[in-house]
């Protein structure tokens, strides 16, 4: 399957480059994006990878997870794991524990949907992919432009715009799946003055592929449009609930101790369906709220500058079981925001264009962590009854950029950008300094001897960071259908707050810094009557990489390199019929030695499957009748730093048909896993157990949508 990833994508570019004299003289296609750039931007004038998911396709889908939306673009990888909860990788190896928060840039409307200390691996869940004009996804750095987190690539999802009328939808399904969603608008035009408003609404109630797990969401939308004369102003609402009980890996060391029994081997659990859909940790549960609002104000001041600025709020909270921890601590954080992004924009001449501004954003956010077990004293580390942190930060980000826009000559032009990032946290223990009980008792080994406790709470402190980053690009359009680009990026993630302030008792307080990565991309871009293409290759080197080794330890300091290629394609193939592909090669490697955790220099990053691919054929029937076959192809992986353990990778196709009863009414009808593939949407290696969360077998969901 390897060896046809990768033969698909490259006839299609070879038919399209052949087709491409004869195709020159027809007018592109006009793709107007608004993500990577403080402008909005031709996307053929575009410097650097973008890939944008339009509304016909997200209508199509009816994204459930983001996994289900996002896996369709190159060099995108959502693993799903239980319930709503996912690891994403972006240009990367699928990142965990507490070195993944932060590494990507999830944004509505331009704005992140989290302050940037306090990321959370799941972000991509409170977003709603279901219901958006469309999905912009930049991959590689970029915050020279959106600042902190901005490291391997960003999702900006853009709220759906009000229209006329409405529609009411609703999917049935495996699992117990109930999708509800729907929307409804009002348009006012009355000769330069221009209203709208517009609700939207999904509801997903599961009940989970695991035994005794489901979860209900719920994402709700407001948007409201005014433009007259000079003014335009763009306001949304949007808000998130999520009830979720939990179900965990099913993990190989299980077996046979009362969660459940095997007779596949460790390696191949994952085929054996019975065991994937036990839930060992019926405890687990997580429990998430969310809302955010945000005005975007444009005023044109004359032919040649416009004032721009967005003030935005936003409130998060979370309480969650940590069953991934031996501990099963209960964790609440929360934090809440304040922020406006503000910026000039001035058109010099004909060649030059310039962008200042500055960003500003005020954060308060809250942690506990409680274990409710007994004390407990295992592998010489004590981990105490009761609470283990408690703290709040008040975190402060000042950000002035400037960008400069270069029109060199009718082809060639030039894009520079340099942000300054002052980001500072004032942290408040609310507890006991130090590695004490939370009281300021001590811990006891299993000798009844006084030891340190596990957990190590840092005294009152302020911390700064202070990050340039930067970005030049060039692009160099051959003629109305071709263009070629290049850039060099760096982007950062200053330390979350949780990397800095939940600690251990053998780490050092305050010894962290800005994890940073410089990166190099070229491509080219084409846009025909018939095709649309885009292919790139890239070299990323990444420095102080932070995540946990084997002993649970904070690594500052790790090395990693990144290279490889991206390949998109769309091509009509006959009048009714397109192709479209979406393909990555990648090589993520670590660049440092760490001897405890396995890691040598030149191993492969675990997690990092070295090719993805994605093939869609769609079929116009009939006037009324869409049908799609899609194949999706994952690569075999590693799942240690040690390449000790590895999972085969897997295909699945799914089929979508959408059927047009009539103007008002739309039948649906999908397949997941139409080949029943036995599979691992997620694999992992530690603790001397091969660990998975088992893909779903051939699921059926049928659906109606009525316009009115």
């Amino acid at each position: 399957m390897s060896r046809r990833v990768v033969i698909l994508p490259i006839a299609s570019l070879t038919i399209a480059m052949q087709s491409t004299w004869v195709m020159a003289e027809q007018a592109p296609i006009e793709v107007v994006v608004v993500s990577g750039s403080h402008q909005k931007t031709n996307l053929m004038a575009f410097d650097s990878n973008m890939q944008r998911i339009a509304e016909d396709e997200i209508e199509r889908v009816k994204a459930t997870l983001a996994s289900d939306i996002l896996n369709r673009a190159s060099g995108v990888y959502i693993q799903a794991n239980n319930g709503v909860e996912n690891l994403p990788s972006l240009r990367s190896p699928i990142l965990t524990g507490p070195g993944a928060a932060g590494a990507f840039l999830f944004m509505q409307d331009g704005i992140p949907t989290r302050a940037a200390g306090f990321a959370n691996n799941n972000a991509l869940a409170e977003l709603n992919l279901a219901q958006a004009d469309a999905i912009e996804i930049v991959q590689g750095p970029s915050s020279a432009v959106y600042g902190s987190n901005a490291v391997h690539g960003v999702v900006n999802v853009l709220s759906l715009t009000p229209q006329e009328g409405g529609n009411l939808g609703i999917t049935l399904g495996g699992n117990q799946r109930t999708q509800f969603q729907g929307a409804i608008g009002q348009v006012d035009d009355q000769g330069s003055k221009h209203q709208a408003i517009g609700l939207n609404l999904q509801v997903i109630n599961d009940g989970g592929y695991q035994d005794d797990n489901g979860y209900t969401s719920s994402k709700l939308g407001l948007r409201h449009d005014y433009q007259h004369d000079k003014l335009s102003i763009s306001s949304t609402l949007s808000g998130f609930d999520l009830d979720q009980d939990t179900a965990g890996f099913i993990a190989s060391g299980d077996n046979g101790e009362g969660c459940f029994t095997s007779d596949y081997a460790p390696s191949e659990l994952y085929k054996d369906r019975d065991a994937m859909q036990k839930n060992c940790d019926t405890d687990a549960y997580r429990q998430w709220s969310s809302i955010r609002g945000a005005s975007h104000v444009s005023y044109q001041l004359n032919a040649n500058e416009q004032l721009n600025f967005t003030p935005y709020f936003r409130s998060n909270s979370m309480a969650f079981r940590q069953h991934y921890l031996p501990s099963r601590a209960i964790e609440e954080n929360s934090h809440h925001s304040l922020g406006i992004n503000s910026d000039y924009q001035w058109q010099m001449n004909d060649a030059f264009a310039v962008v200042v501004g500055i960003d500003v954003d005020l954060t308060q956010g809250k942690l506990t962590e409680t274990q409710q077990q007994a004390d407990r004293f295992s592998f010489g580390k004590a981990r105490q009854q009761g609470v283990h942190f408690d703290y709040e930060v008040d975190a402060t980000t000042l950000s002035p950029f400037i960008q400069v826009n270069w029109q060199y000559n009718h082809a060639l032009s030039f894009t520079s950008g340099l942000r300054f990032d002052s980001t500072e946290y004032r942290y408040d223990n609310l507890i006991a300094d130090g590695t004490s009980k939370a009281d300021g008792s001590s811990c006891f080994n299993n000798d009844a001897q006084p030891v340190s406790c596990l957990y190590q709470r840092p005294s009152d402190r302020h911390d700064r960071f202070n990050n340039t980053s930067a970005k030049i690009g060039a692009n160099y359009r051959v003629n109305d259908n071709l263009a070629l680009f290049a850039s060099w990026a760096n982007g950062f993630r200053a330390p979350q707050t949780t990397d800095l302030y939940r600690l251990q008792n053998q780490q050092t307080i305050g010894s962290i810094e800005s994890e940073e990565i410089n990166s190099i991309e070229a491509g080219l871009r084409g846009s025909f009557a018939n095709l649309q293409l885009q292919a790139t290759a890239y070299s990323m080197q990444k420095h102080n990489f932070f995540f946990r080794d084997d002993d649970g330890l904070n690594v500052t300091d790790g090395e990693t390199t990144h290279m490889g290629v991206e390949l998109n394609v769309t091509y009509q193939l006959i009048a009714n019929l397109s192709l479209s592909a979406s393909y990555a090669y990648a090589e993520h490697e670590y660049d440092f030695n760490l001897a405890s955790s396995g890691v040598v220099n030149g191993n492969k990053i675990d997690t990092a499957p070295r090719q993805q691919g994605n093939v869609r054929l769609n079929w116009q029937a009939t006037s009324s009748t869409d049908i799609e076959l899609a194949w999706q192809h994952i690569g075999n992986y590693y799942l240690d730093p040690a390449n000790e353990h590895e999972y085969s990778g897997h295909d699945l196709l799914n089929l979508r048909t959408q059927l047009r009863v009539n103007k008002h009414l739309s039948l649906n009808a999908n397949i997941e896993n139409l080949t029943d593939e036995k599979y691992a949407s997620r694999a992992d290696y530690a603790f001397g157990s091969y660990r998975y969360f088992g893909g779903q077998p051939r699921t059926f969901y049928l659906g109606g949508q009525y316009a009115f």
